[in-house]
């Protein structure tokens, strides 16, 4: 397991996303599974069980993220270790494994999580400028799991707002609808 669905555990919440990642390729995980290939050259294919949609990620690293979204390169790894650097935050980089044994490659995203701090992984001012969704992602996450952004982070946040204009308008929809469904807590602002 790993992002939402190592989060979710950790903290004993109703798990509603189901995100797995595996040393298996695309094309092995379609030998043994009917999964739906649309994004399988980014080392993703979704598999639906029980009415649930599980995607199920390679373990990659990505580079040359040329149209603010996607990856131009990708190289698909065996191990978390290799996998955690091309994510966006420390509390998505928590792996979680068929033995629910805790792989935290950072050294922190447990104890981020725990401590309710969001933290970039390497350079925020890169990260948000290779994928500028990972704004609205960390503004989910921060009401979804009522996190503290230091000011340094806040600033970055703020001062690189303008990236969203790169993104596809369903995808902003598609992200501010996720937040919404998150409920009554209090909507954090840039």
């Amino acid at each position: 397991m790993v992002g939402g669905t190592s989060r979710d555990y950790i903290l004993n919440k109703i798990i509603d996303d189901y995100d797995l990642v595996s040393d298996a390729t695309p094309d092995d995980i379609k030998k043994f599974l009917s999964v739906d290939m649309t994004f399988a050259k980014y080392g993703t294919v979704r598999y639906k069980y029980d009415n649930k949609k599980i995607d199920i990620i390679t373990f990659r690293v990505e580079s040359g993220y040329v149209d603010s979204r996607h990856p131009s390169k990708i190289v698909f790894v065996k191990t978390p270790e290799e996998d955690y650097l091309r994510r966006d935050f420390t509390i998505g980089a928590i792996y979680i494994d068929e033995n629910y044994n805790i792989i935290d490659p950072t050294k922190r995203g447990v104890k981020d999580l725990q401590n309710r701090q969001l933290v970039v992984i390497g350079d925020p001012l890169i990260r948000f400028k290779e994928d500028p969704l990972r704004l609205l992602r960390a503004k989910r996450f921060i009401k979804k799991y009522d996190l503290h952004v230091d000011d340094e982070l806040k600033k970055v946040m703020h001062d690189n707002l303008y990236l969203l204009d790169n993104l596809n308008k369903d995808k902003i929809l598609e992200e501010k609808k996720k937040e919404d469904e998150i409920g009554g807590k209090k909507n954090y602002e840039f």
